[in-house]
């Protein structure tokens, strides 16, 4: 057979998002386009900020030297740099380039910590709900996930953490704001993780690392302020992407961060340059690094996602739909009516409004939908969405 038994396994764990993707192709070709509601995708639809065209036009405009050659592998030291000052500028805490490493994407920042951290047999602590891929990252690099369950506000069980953490545990890996939830890991959250944190370091005579993704930093309401993981954990490593905060998912630029303080900083970030380069990355796009080392400041208008946050949250609970009230992102993720959560995704397709069943988040009994999208797609999927309730009140 051509593919392995065990990718398509993989396949078929990691695969609700693109079947919901397909037969949303499908029903758009039997009902045409406006007639279907895709709030399956978190492919965002705003557009990158004026700052950005700018930025591009005048390089466009005005090419550098030798802009798109190889590079260190690390990505452009100005780029890093850029990166390092906005960290510093928003956690008090001195950055410098040396603490970076650019990277393709959020998805690339994390199989090149992973690989970096991780010996076959070695593991990853999760939380549910979470980005299905995590497993697949940690399986590329002979590790696996251990996952933990959320409280009833998606937020982690500590007493199931704990039990956890094993001598295998290399790293515990964190989404906030998380996908699929929107809910936001507060100071106290990571405070209480940390702790436990450095009690099983102790217990074990080992080192455990705080890796944060978080490409949905900057997506925050109701005026909160981000809680940064620097303040909490020496060994604390952040993952993330300009995908969201800057709307560019196809450029593929993101970066590590690595706390500057870390005991062992200097191997890891070593060893993390060359899993870059040994992966097959090599380096960050070149031209996407000049283009976002100007825009570290700069984000979207996050007030849009909010008031389609403050829409669908009114107009769901209005139908009797359960929902832990998102505090960034722009993802929603209700409780289903019954326990099959694939059922009622399968009834909410009766109505040509598209959704992800909680099972491919690791989370049965709900579903999620995505607001990043134009508000004529969320609007119109309302009438299907209060239609599939009403019938299981």
């Amino acid at each position: 057979m051509p593919v392995s038994n065990k990718i398509k396994n993989f396949m078929e764990q990691g695969s609700w998002i693109r079947k919901m993707f397909e037969e949303g192709i499908s029903l758009k070709r039997q009902f045409g386009e406006e007639n279907v509601f895709d709030l399956s995708l978190g492919n965002p639809v705003i557009d990158p900020p004026q700052e950005f065209f700018s930025k591009l036009k005048s390089i466009a405009d005005n090419p550098i030297s030798g802009m798109h050659r190889y590079m260190p592998n690390a990505g452009l030291l100005e780029t890093r740099e850029a990166v390092a000052g906005q960290l510093t500028d928003e956690t008090m805490i001195a950055f410098t380039a040396n603490d970076i490493i650019m990277t393709c994407g959020a998805g690339g920042a994390l199989n090149v910590v992973m690989k970096t951290l991780m010996d076959p047999g070695d593991e990853f602590v999760i939380f549910a709900p979470f980005f299905v891929e995590y497993h697949f990252y940690a399986d590329n690099h002979g590790g696996s996930c251990k996952v933990v369950p959320p409280d009833r506000n998606f937020l982690p069980d500590l007493d199931a953490f704990r039990d956890a953490v094993t001598p295998k545990t290399r790293g515990v890996l964190i989404n906030s704001p998380n996908n699929p939830t929107g809910v936001l890991y507060s100071s106290e959250v990571l405070s209480n993780l940390c702790e436990i944190i450095r009690e099983k370091e102790e217990e074990y005579g080992t080192k455990i690392y705080l890796v944060s993704d978080e490409p949905y930093r900057r997506l925050i309401f109701d005026n909160l302020k981000y809680p940064h993981i620097f303040d909490h954990h020496v060994r604390s490593i952040v993952a993330t992407s300009h995908s969201k905060d800057l709307a560019l998912p196809g450029e593929r630029i993101g970066y590590i961060a690595i706390h500057p303080d870390c005991p062992d900083k200097q191997e890891i970030i070593d060893g993390m340059v060359f899993c870059n380069r040994t992966l097959g990355f090599v380096n960050a796009p070149a031209l996407a690094q000049h283009l976002v080392t100007s825009l570290q400041s700069v984000t979207v208008d996050v007030g849009l996602y909010e008031r389609k946050r403050n829409f669908l949250y009114s107009k769901l609970t209005d139908m009797g739909y359960s929902v832990v009230r998102p505090q960034g992102a722009f993802y929603m993720f209700p409780k289903a009516p019954i326990d099959d959560d694939v059922e009622f995704v399968d009834k909410l397709k009766e109505e040509r409004v598209l959704a992800v069943p909680g099972t491919g988040f690791g989370l049965p009994g709900y579903f999620r939908l995505s607001y990043c999208l134009k508000d004529e797609t969320i609007e119109g999927a309302l009438p299907g969405l209060s239609k599939a309730i009403s019938q299981y009140s």
